[in-house]
């Protein structure tokens, strides 16, 4: 299964570091691809939950516009 999350807030490598490591920790989370420049977050795994991964990131501090 794959997501595609838009997050808001990311503004350098260190950001992308930071929300990987929180979606990594996420029950399910196989592997995080993010792509500053559009913003968006690729999330590939099985059973992941919406609430999880936006709680997850939002706890990083970063705010998740959507969800697909």
């Amino acid at each position: 299964m794959k997501k595609i999350m838009l997050v808001d807030g990311m503004s350098c490598e260190h950001c992308v570091k930071a929300v990987k490591n929180a979606l990594s920790e996420v029950n399910g989370v196989a592997s995080v691809k993010v792509d500053l420049q559009t913003k968006k977050v690729e999330v590939e795994g099985e059973n992941m939950a919406n609430d999880a991964l936006k709680n997850a990131v939002e706890d990083a501090g970063y705010e998740v516009l959507e969800i697909n």
